[in-house]
């Protein structure tokens, strides 16, 4: 029975059906915020989502019954039963806005599409070197508040008038989103040199360290896609080795029915 039950979890057609049913609970958690729709629609609609509700929990129960204890060893798998978990929690009373929380079932498509587990896998691997960098880009946006509210403090004080609002403005900068007409020509239309802050600013967080963000993140994903490229050629190893060691014991038992017919 646990043979033909696990079988079925792993096979292609039933993680391909969980995909759907996934795809289509997002479609109708979207259509339940139109409430200019019918009551009658909105309680279909609402079925609908016990359905999905329901297909979700009986595969976590199927992969329990497979996998017994070494569910909880996989983290995506905890991923999966804590989203399920949240779902079943009654939305009622305090636990109202649980209700909004239900889209978070989307994010199952995250353990269910391998390709997508793998953009997250390679996110979650280069935390470590964004967080470098992070604090990189923040001792450079602080240097850079601090001297650009000193400079430009009392001229522009809703923009540089504060550490707080120079570290914002300086953000607006980085993200190009009217910095140039916005900010830069008129602090320059006071203080034409200001351009020699501006520029490097500029060129040392858009085109310099938020470039490092990527480049970690495309490594990182690598090294995820090479380390499941190993992992499943140890896998396939290990299935050739048994399947030879069955070949072998079937080949003695052979041998031994043959020696026991002669005797």
């Amino acid at each position: 029975m646990t043979v033909r039950v696990r079988g079925l979890v792993e096979a292609r057609w039933f993680q391909g059906f969980i995909i759907g049913v996934i795809l289509f609970n997002a479609a109708v958690l979207g259509m339940q915020t139109y409430r200019a729709l019918p009551q009658a629609a909105l309680e279909s609609l609402d079925l609908l989502d016990r359905l999905c509700l329901a297909v979700f929990v009986i595969e976590i129960l199927l992969k329990l019954y497979v996998y017994r204890l070494s569910f909880f060893r996989q983290g995506w798998n905890l991923f999966d039963f804590m989203i399920v978990a949240i779902a079943l929690v009654p939305a009622t009373g305090g636990l109202s806005i649980l209700r909004a929380f239900r889209i978070f079932r989307v994010l199952r498509l995250i353990t269910a599409v391998q390709s997508i587990r793998r953009v997250v896998s390679g996110m979650l691997v280069a935390i470590p070197g964004v967080g470098s960098v992070g604090g990189l880009l923040l001792i450079v946006f602080y240097i850079g508040a601090v001297i650009s509210t000193t400079l430009y403090g009392e001229a522009f004080p809703e923009w540089f008038g504060t550490l707080g609002a120079s570290m914002y403005t300086l953000f607006q900068i980085m993200t190009l989103e009217s910095w140039s007409m916005g900010i830069v020509r008129p602090v320059m239309e006071q203080f034409p040199y200001s351009w020699l802050f501006f520029v490097p600013f500029i060129t040392v967080t858009s085109f310099t360290v938020l470039n490092l963000f990527i480049g970690i993140i495309v490594d990182a994903m690598a090294t995820v896609k090479e380390e499941e490229f190993h992992t499943q050629e140890h896998e396939a190893e290990n299935h050739a080795n048994i399947r030879q060691m069955r070949a072998d014991i079937e080949e003695l038992n052979r041998k031994l029915s043959r020696l026991l017919e002669q005797r």
